[in-house]
C-alpha cells in the first residue's frame, strides 16, 4: 500500500483553515439558500434505499414523491462518503442522473469522483472526470480544478485525485499552451504535489505538441519542486529533445565537456539549465543545477561549465574567469564550451584580439572549437575590419571538417565585398559548396553585388544564372547592380532585358536607374530608344 500511495500524490502542506463537518456541508450548498429547511428524512429515505440495493426501477418507485436539488443530492453523497459507500454514490450519482432526470453541475461531479477516488475505484473516478470535462460548458480545466479543490477537505479525499485529474486532461489534450502549467502552479498554492507518473504523463502529451518551451518549462517545475524523474520521463525528454532537432548538439556538447559520453539523464538536465540561461532566466536556472548536484542528476564539469555560461550572460566576466580558475585549481580541465563562451563574449564586445588568443591557445593545446566559436570569430573578425582574419577562420574550419553557419558566412561576405575581395568570398562559396554548404539569398546578393561594384560583369551575371538555376528570387539590388554594371561596358540590350525582367517581377526600377538607362542610349546616339524609355519611366 505505501509503495503504491508513493506512486501518486503526495501531499506537501496542507491548507492551514480546518472546518467543522457541518460548516462544510453548508459551504458546498451555499447557493441554495433553503439548505437548512432539507428534510433530513428524504436524506435518510434515499441512503437506505440504496444500502438495500434496490434496481433502478425500485428507488425510482421509493423516491417518486421526493424532488432532488442541488442541495438534497449532495446531502446524499456526502453521506455516502465513507469508502464502503462508494459504490451506492456512484450507483445513486448514475440514477440521479438518468432515471429522475438530475442535471448534475460541477460540484456534484467532484464530490462524486473525491469518493470513487478515495475508494481507489480509479476506472469509474476516470470516467466520471472524462465526463465533467467533456460536458458542454464545463471545458475550463481550471474550473473543474477549482470545484475539486473546494470540496477536497469536505470529502476528506485524497491527493491521488489530483493525479487523476491530470493524467485524464493529458489524455483528452486539454493541457496544452499554457493550461498545463496553470493547473501545476494552482495545486502547488493549494499544498499539493504531483506524483511522477502524473508528470509523466503530461509531459509525454506536451512533447507531442508543437509548444517545446512548456514541456521545458513543465520539466523544470517538476525538478523545481523535487519529484525526481525516473526512466520515462528522461525517455520522455529525449523526445523532446529530437523533437527540437537538438539532441545530437548537446549529446556532443555534453561529451566535449566532459571528455567522455554521459548519460541521457545528464544529457537531458543540461539542456533543461542551458535553455533557463539562454532564456534569461540566470537565477532560476542556477537553483535547478544546485539541486541537480546535489541530486547526482549532472557531472561537476558540466556543471562548472554552465555556471560560467550564466556568469558571462549576465555581463559578469570577471566573476565568469574566476569560477573557470576555480574549477582548474579543482583539477578539472578546461573545455571547448567554455572557450566558447569567453570568444563569443569577446567577439560580441569588440574584444576580438582577446578572442583571437583565446583561439590561438586552444590551437596550442589540439582542443577543437565549436562550430558556434567560428562562427563567432568570423562576425568578430569581420565587424571589426579584420576581413584577411575572418577569412582564414573560415579555411581553417573547413580542414577541420566544419562549414560556416549561413548568417556567419553572409557577414564576412559582405564585410569582404565591402572591401574589394568579392572574388576571394566567391572562391570560398565554391570551395564551401564542395562540402554540402547551402548558401542562402542574402549570400548570393553580397557577392552579386561586391562584383558588380569591382567591374566584373560577367562574375555578377554567373551569381544571377546561379541563383536562378537554384530557384533564388533575385532582389530589386540585384537587379539594379547588374543593370548599371551592364550600362557601363555598354551592355545596354542585356541590360534593357534585365529591365523588363525587373518589371514583369513587380520590381519597380528607381528614377536614378531609369535615367542612366536614358543617358546611356543618348550617348549611343539612340534619340529615338531614349525616348521611348522615358515615356515608360513617367
Amino acid at each position: 500500500m505505501a509503495a503504491s500511495s508513493r506512486a501518486f500524490l503526495s501531499i506537501s502542506s496542507r491548507r492551514s483553515a480546518t472546518k467543522s463537518s457541518s460548516s462544510r456541508i453548508l459551504s458546498l450548498a451555499s447557493a441554495e439558500p433553503s439548505e437548512l429547511q432539507i428534510d433530513d428524512d428524504a436524506v435518510t429515505a434515499v441512503c437506505n434505499s440504496l444500502r438495500r440495493r434496490h434496481t433502478w426501477e425500485t428507488l425510482a418507485k421509493e423516491l417518486n414523491s421526493i424532488n432532488l436539488t442541488n442541495s438534497l443530492v449532495r446531502r446524499v453523497l456526502l453521506n455516502l462518503k465513507d469508502t464502503s459507500n462508494a459504490t451506492k454514490a456512484l450507483n445513486f450519482f448514475h440514477w440521479s442522473g438518468k432515471s429522475a432526470r438530475f442535471n448534475h453541475g460541477v460540484l456534484t461531479y467532484c464530490i462524486t469522483i473525491h469518493i470513487l477516488a478515495k475508494a481507489r475505484l480509479v476506472k469509474d473516478a476516470k470516467a466520471l472526470l472524462e465526463s465533467v470535462l467533456t460536458k458542454p460548458g464545463n471545458s475550463d480545466v481550471l474550473t473543474v480544478l477549482d470545484s475539486l479543490l473546494e470540496s477536497y477537505e469536505t470529502i476528506d479525499s485524497v491527493p491521488f485525485v489530483f493525479d487523476l485529474f491530470v493524467q485524464v486532461c493529458s489524455k483528452l489534450r486539454l493541457l496544452v499552451l499554457d493550461r498545463a502549467f496553470d493547473v501545476c502552479k494552482s495545486l502547488d498554492e493549494n499544498g499539493f504535489l504531483l506524483s511522477v507518473v502524473s508528470y509523466n504523463t503530461l509531459l509525454h502529451v506536451l512533447q507531442k505538441s508543437e509548444n517545446h518551451r512548456l514541456v521545458w518549462d513543465v520539466y523544470g517545475h517538476m525538478i523545481a519542486k523535487r519529484v525526481n524523474p525516473n526512466q520515462t520521463t528522461v525517455e520522455t525528454m529525449v523526445s523532446a529533445l529530437c523533437k527540437e532537432g537538438r539532441l545530437q548538439w548537446f549529446v556532443d556538447l555534453v561529451g566535449r565537456i566532459h571528455g567522455k559520453r554521459c548519460g541521457p539523464g545528464v544529457v537531458v538536465n543540461t539542456r533543461l539549465i542551458h535553455g533557463m540561461i539562454e532564456d534569461g532566466r540566470t537565477e532560476e536556472g542556477l537553483v535547478l543545477l544546485k539541486r541537480m548536484l546535489q541530486k547526482n542528476m549532472i557531472v561537476d564539469t558540466v556543471s562548472y561549465s554552465l555556471v560560467v555560461f550564466a556568469k558571462v550572460k549576465t555581463g559578469d566576466l570577471d566573476s565568469a574567469w574566476n569560477t573557470y580558475h576555480e574549477m582548474l585549481k579543482r583539477g578539472f580541465q578546461g573545455n571547448a564550451f567554455v572557450y566558447h563562451i569567453f570568444i563569443s563574449s569577446h567577439c560580441d564586445n569588440g574584444g576580438v584580439d582577446d578572442a583571437i588568443v583565446l583561439a590561438r591557445e586552444m590551437e596550442k593545446v589540439n582542443m577543437k572549437p565549436l562550430l558556434e566559436t567560428f562562427d563567432s570569430l568570423l562576425k568578430g573578425c569581420s565587424n571589426s575590419g579584420r576581413v584577411n582574419e575572418s577569412l582564414g577562420f573560415c579555411k581553417k574550419m573547413v580542414q577541420i571538417g566544419y562549414v560556416p553557419s549561413p548568417w556567419a558566412f553572409n557577414v564576412m561576405t559582405e564585410k569582404l565585398c565591402e572591401n574589394g575581395m568579392a572574388k576571394e568570398a566567391d572562391q570560398m562559396l565554391t570551395v564551401l559548396l564542395d562540402k554540402g554548404f547551402v548558401p542562402d539569398k542574402n549570400a548570393y546578393y553580397h557577392l552579386l553585388a561586391g562584383h558588380a561594384k569591382e567591374g566584373d560583369i560577367d562574375g555578377a551575371l554567373k551569381l544571377y544564372y546561379e541563383m536562378v538555376y537554384r530557384s533564388i528570387s533575385p532582389n530589386s539590388s540585384c537587379f539594379t547592380w547588374l543593370i548599371i554594371g551592364l550600362c557601363k561596358v555598354g551592355r545596354l540590350s542585356e541590360a534593357e532585358k534585365l529591365l523588363c525582367l525587373m518589371k514583369a517581377r513587380s520590381l519597380t526600377p528607381s528614377s536614378d536607374l531609369c535615367k542612366l538607362l536614358i543617358s546611356c542610349q543618348l550617348e549611343k546616339g539612340d534619340q529615338s530608344r531614349a525616348d521611348q524609355l522615358y515615356r515608360e519611366m513617367i
